[in-house]
């Protein structure tokens, strides 16, 4: 198999395609483990009031859409690797390595959250209170998450200046994604630096959400890579 031959999809348009698959299955599988099962049970007061084995199925189902979305961005990093290395090379590798650092560093971290289910379903067969410890290790998640986005932010500004240079789509993704890697990397920064801030902060997470979303959808529809004239 040469580099012409990946991905095994057909070409760089529809290579895009299959890249914006992915990118897809990433947003949803992210934001359905954060929004939808994960996040309501740190809501103040959430692990307490429910009971330990219904906290623990659902931080089951998390793990589960977590491990689809850090598989999903392996191998979005390779196959985006290969459409934008035409480019530039150099600036198409670093950004994988940032991309293949995250997804490291967010597939380890599930460890914190895997704890907090064997917290709660130890706990709840020996009648004791797993609220707060379990707590805690997601706490420890929730910062491990955040060190794995100071390494994405990083690849969507590389990212984002090699889609603004390729010439293969509208500048403004390029620019969207510049956009989100600062967003990502400030929230991040302030996790560690300055805490108290992240919550008021947390509202600009909508502009990466925007970008990638909208990146996606593009990548779905049109592919990405020189046209053959």
């Amino acid at each position: 198999m040469t580099d012409s031959d990946f991905p095994p999809t057909g070409g760089p348009v529809s290579g895009g395609r299959f890249a914006g698959v992915l990118y897809l299955v990433i947003i949803a599988s992210g934001i359905g483990s954060e929004v939808f099962l994960r996040g309501p049970l740190m809501a103040a007061g959430g692990l307490p009031s429910v009971s330990p084995a219904e906290v623990a199925s659902s931080l089951r189902w998390s793990l589960a859409a977590d491990t689809i979305m850090v598989l999903a961005d392996v191998a979005l990093a390779l196959v985006l690797f290969q459409l934008l290395k035409p480019v530039n090379t150099a600036a198409a590798m670093a950004a994988m390595v940032f991309r293949l650092v995250q997804a490291a560093i967010l597939g380890a971290n599930l460890l914190s959250q895997h704890m907090a289910v064997l917290i709660l379903e130890g706990a709840g067969l020996q009648g004791l209170g797993p609220g707060a410890p379990a707590r805690m290790w997601l706490e420890l998640h929730g910062a491990g998450y955040d060190m794995g986005l100071f390494f994405f932010g990083i690849n969507c500004l590389i990212t984002g200046y090699l889609l603004f240079i390729s010439g293969w789509l509208p500048k403004i993704f390029g620019i969207g994604l510049v956009a989100a890697g600062l967003v990502y990397l400030t929230g991040s920064t302030l996790r560690v630096l300055a805490p108290g801030l992240s919550d008021d902060f947390a509202l600009a997470y909508a502009i990466p959400l925007a970008a990638e979303l909208a990146f996606a959808v593009w990548l779905v529809v049109m592919g990405l890579g020189p046209r053959k004239t």
